[in-house]
């Protein structure tokens, strides 16, 4: 076999796939972390075409990688590398101003959870989290959507676990001042 299918038979050691530590090939990474990659990539890109593309790259670039029994930590090691791709890619999509999504808070008499859908919701959501700096949003992101531990933050950011956590109560108090504050306005 040659190219991409030799490349899929690479076998290579997985502790945290199987604590018996078999060989796996890229394949069994697939298999393991797609949805968290998907799910990481959806987090930052918000588009379900973009997520898929992201996903597919990262995989892309771990199997050209090659030095797959190197790695510690394949899970945070994909994320990191999904993670960066979609941010690169977040910044070619354009979004609906924040401005826009108050004014629908403000103009109608219902209270905020009745007067915006669920789109909306999200949206607000997204763009108090874009509001933040970018490395509490980092945090912030891959703690909510992604449910990852503040070690596996940690490893993905390349910091100290505290950091991790000190950034994670930043973000929610910085998030509650901002939501307080437009709604303030109303």
């Amino acid at each position: 076999m040659s190219g991409a299918g030799a490349a899929l038979q690479e076998t290579v050691i997985i502790p945290e796939i199987d604590a018996r530590a078999e060989s796996v090939t890229i394949e069994d990474l697939v298999r393991a972390y797609s949805q968290t990659v998907f799910r990481v990539a959806y987090s930052v890109v918000r588009n379900h075409a973009d997520a898929e593309d992201v996903a597919q790259e990262t995989f892309l670039r771990a199997m050209k990688h090659g030095k797959l029994d190197k790695i510690e930590n394949h899970k945070a090691w994909l994320v990191k590398i999904a993670w960066r791709l979609a941010l690169n890619r977040a910044k070619k999509i354009t979004t609906q101003p924040l401005e826009d999504v108050i004014e629908v808070l403000k103009a109608g008499e219902l209270p905020a959870d009745d007067a915006i859908d669920a789109r909306q919701r999200s949206e607000l959501l997204r763009q108090l989290l874009e509001s933040l700096p970018a490395d509490l949003r980092e945090a912030t992101v891959l703690s909510t959507v992604e449910e990852m531990t503040s070690a596996d933050i940690a490893t993905v950011l390349g910091i100290p676990d505290g950091s991790v956590r000190n950034r994670l109560m930043r973000a929610r108090q910085m998030m509650k001042q901002k939501l307080a504050a437009m709604l303030e306005k109303k």
